[in-house]
């Protein structure tokens, strides 16, 4: 009789760390359907609620992040550590996993302190091509390190590190199959080209900002508009599902169909979505929030970028280059084809079996 597994999974904050928490998770159920699987999420973030709709557990640690400025958030941040810290070991002593799983967030570092400081086995999934503090300091005592970009050894020891891709949802694999039925679901007029606009789970405020202010000009160009606000943004929004060829949705469940259906896609650059737009190999303007640690998403985005494999409008550009770029690829089927074909070379479509391959072999051990 096999033994019965016991796995934590910790990572939150956005749907860029939860969903690949969830993809790898199910991996192992497949793989392990006795296992018992814990999430270990922040309190009052995303993950406490679409962990348990995934149909999975999850505990909630009183953390946040360092705020760039002297905040009265920093000011209690030393105890929401040291709370999270010790109900971080407190999870664990109860629990006892085999092995612990971050995919990045607030939650993720002080459970995987814990379970390092414990020895027990752990591995790293770090989604961008420029890793946060967090990962930089717990990448010392990890197992493994699951990444998605090249040259992460100036910030990992080499020797832990496994390129792998990031998880992305298995409905994407296939979307080409699905275009016709997308086009319905979203009741879209088949001879017209659609953009899709992407700004993150929880949206993006200077894209809603160009989508409004750009809506009468990019219409001119006879396309159809498909956008996701985000739920902070959607009150504001709304009015504008009132507009011919234009949908406003607070959130899209249905992702693989969004993505079949459009022609063109306008997307933050999240390490999450990136990945998933390799796969899905349309021509993508990446527009990368400048408000994210490092600057990470202008990163991601430009290992796209130098691979002519999409294009890039900073934000502080946009009211230059936004109407002069996007024509110019609507207007040119040689552009699309190029960033089109260019940008699925860069897909890794089994992430997900290869992060569960290196669990399994740390649970083997």
């Amino acid at each position: 009789m096999s033994r019965k597994f016991k796995i934590i999974l910790s990572g939150g904050g956005t749907g860029g760390h939860i969903y690949p928490a969830i993809a790898i998770a199910n991996e192992l159920k497949q793989r392990f359907p006795d296992a018992e699987f814990l999430f270990v999420g922040a309190k009052d973030r995303m993950e406490m609620d679409k962990v348990p709709q995934a149909g999975y557990k999850i505990e909630g640690l009183w953390i946040s992040g360092i705020q760039r400025e002297l905040t009265l958030k920093n000011l209690i941040f030393p105890f929401k550590l040291i709370s999270s810290l010790y109900k971080a070991r407190k999870i664990i002593n109860t629990f006892k996993p085999d092995v612990v799983i971050g995919t990045g967030g607030f939650a993720s570092g002080p459970l995987l302190q814990v379970a390092t400081s414990k020895g027990i086995p752990s591995l790293i999934q770090e989604q961008n091509s420029y890793p946060g503090i967090t990962n930089k300091l717990l990448s010392k005592k990890a197992s493994k390190i699951c990444v998605a970009y090249d040259g992460l050894e100036r910030f990992f020891p080499e020797n832990k590190i496994i390129k792998t891709g990031n998880p992305v949802r298995q409905g994407l694999l296939d979307i080409d199959s699905k275009r016709l039925e997308a086009q319905k679901v979203f009741e879209l007029e088949k001879e017209k080209k659609t953009l899709f606009v992407l700004g993150g789970s929880l949206g993006a405020r200077r894209i809603n900002q160009l989508i409004e202010k750009e809506l009468d000009f990019i219409l001119s160009l006879n396309i159809q508009v498909i956008w996701q606000c985000g739920k902070l943004y959607y009150d504001k929004y709304k009015i504008y599902n009132n507009t011919k060829h234009v949908q406003v949705h607070a959130f899209i469940n249905n992702m693989d169909f969004a993505y079949a259906a459009s022609d063109v896609i306008i997307s933050r650059a999240g390490a999450s979505s990136v990945s998933e737009l390799c796969i899905v190999g349309k021509p993508v303007i990446f527009i990368p929030s400048p408000n994210v640690a490092e600057d990470h998403q202008t990163k991601n985005a430009m290992a796209i970028v130098n691979e002519k494999a999409a294009l890039l409008i900073k934000e502080a550009d946009l009211e230059v280059d936004f109407e002069n770029n996007f024509s110019q690829l609507l207007l040119s089927i040689e552009k699309q084809n190029e960033l089109s074909k260019n940008i699925k070379k860069l897909a890794l479509v089994n992430a997900t079996k290869e992060i569960a391959n290196e669990v399994e072999k740390l649970l083997e051990k």
